[in-house]
């Protein structure tokens, strides 16, 4: 790889995020040892505190916006959430572009399970809950912005801490929509995709669920009285199978699910809830016909019920987020790294971003991978390089645009 020539600020920040190797991975261990997975409502606010007081230390004024409640079907039984995290937004003042940062605190895995400590694997390999999605991430983030206040670069930025993005971010989507608005670049630090990449286009998703209503019977002496909600909802599977069209970017996903009670009653209930993914709102709304075409009418025996809600956008490959890409690969090239693009199924709050008309680059975050398991490793070694890359890159958008 030919090496582009760095400026001195640039080489000051590249040697600045060398230097902070050791205590990155040091910090890296305490949070991944904070339990911020599956509502545990304690850790999460431990979390948010400490994130909160070092952004603070650079001049940031935090505001938290209220979580929006999400819609009860979402949840198995239709059980209500007993809390709505809220959005903090610590922001900033500063000079030309406005960069909106973006970075979860939640994470996928049990609080209360075994996995809840940084552990080496050997070399620069390190495994955790969240090591590398996305509390690495989020020291990658923050340590990029105190390098560029350590120089002096009077950069404007928003940092907002979401805490249900692996939950759909459906209390945090207002917050970071008006966010985006208000903003000029937006950079996510989920973890890279295979390779160190960034993802260049992102599929949308969307949730529905299918509950069905029928009528109960003892199995063995009433049986021709029963309407089965279990066989409803297989004949309803079946047809949601014949959805999906990978070549056109289409997927409809189903699980959990749920109906009957007993092997000997017909079952009166029965659920199932689903995920979509769409490339285009055209194929959103090709999906949401297709489940909605499910439903019964009104009175009818069994019944269906359809509950539908595409709510995160596609993230296309537009020239303005290929324009960031190219500028983000320059400063790879620059430091020595290799910053290959690509595209993914997966959705992030980058979505939300892009949607509300801000060209956004996903995963400036840690290399790592096994996302979501209990061997989820990050690369020790990509804690400094990202931080590097991600304040290069701010420093020279900051310049240039």
């Amino acid at each position: 790889m030919t090496r582009m020539t760095l400026e001195a600020e640039e080489s000051r920040l590249l040697e600045g995020a060398r230097a902070a190797d050791a205590a990155m991975r040091r910090d890296l261990a305490e949070w991944v040892a904070i339990p911020t997975g599956r509502g545990h409502v304690e850790g999460v606010e431990a979390f948010r505190e400490r994130l909160a007081a070092r952004l603070g230390g650079l001049g940031a004024v935090r505001r938290d916006v209220a979580g929006d409640p999400r819609p009860d079907w979402l949840l198995p039984g239709g059980a209500a959430e007993a809390t709505a995290p809220a959005t903090s937004l610590l922001e900033r003042a500063g000079e030309g572009v406005r960069f909106l940062l973006v970075g979860h605190l939640d994470t996928v895995h049990d609080p209360r399970g075994p996995f809840q400590q940084l552990t080496s694997l050997g070399g620069d390999r390190a495994s955790g809950p969240g090591a590398a999605d996305m509390k690495g991430g989020l020291l990658v983030a923050i340590v990029a912005l105190e390098l560029l206040e350590a120089i002096g670069e009077p950069v404007a930025w928003t940092f907002a801490l979401n805490a249900d993005e692996e939950t759909g971010s459906f209390h945090s989507a207002a917050a970071l929509d008006a966010a985006a608005r208000r903003h000029d670049v937006g950079l996510v630090f989920e973890p890279a995709l295979p390779g160190g990449a960034l993802a260049l286009e992102r599929l949308g998703a969307g949730q529905f669920r299918i509950d069905c209503r029928g009528r109960s019977a003892h199995a063995g002496r009433d049986f021709a009285a029963g309407v089965s909600a279990v066989t409803a909802l297989a004949r309803c599977l079946l047809k949601v199978a014949e959805l999906p069209d990978s070549e056109r970017g289409l997927v409809a996903n189903v699980g959990p699910i749920s109906g009957g009670s007993a092997t000997n009653i017909v079952p009166d209930h029965a659920t199932a809830w689903g995920n979509v993914r769409f490339r285009d709102e055209a194929g959103a709304a090709e999906l949401g016909r297709g489940i909605s075409a499910l439903a019964t009418a009104a009175g009818a025996m069994p019944a269906v019920e359809i509950e539908y809600l595409a709510n995160r956008p596609a993230k296309p490959r537009t020239p303005q987020v290929e324009a960031l890409a190219l500028e983000a690969r320059g400063v790879a090239e620059a430091i020595g790294i290799e910053l290959p693009f690509a595209a993914t199924g997966g959705v992030c709050d980058g979505n939300i971003l892009q949607a509300a008309g801000l060209a956004t680059l996903d995963n400036l975050g840690v290399r790592g991978g096994n996302l979501h398991r209990l061997d989820e490793f990050v690369e020790l070694d990509s804690l400094s390089e990202r931080a590097a890359l991600a304040a290069i890159l701010i420093r020279r958008l900051r310049r240039r645009r």
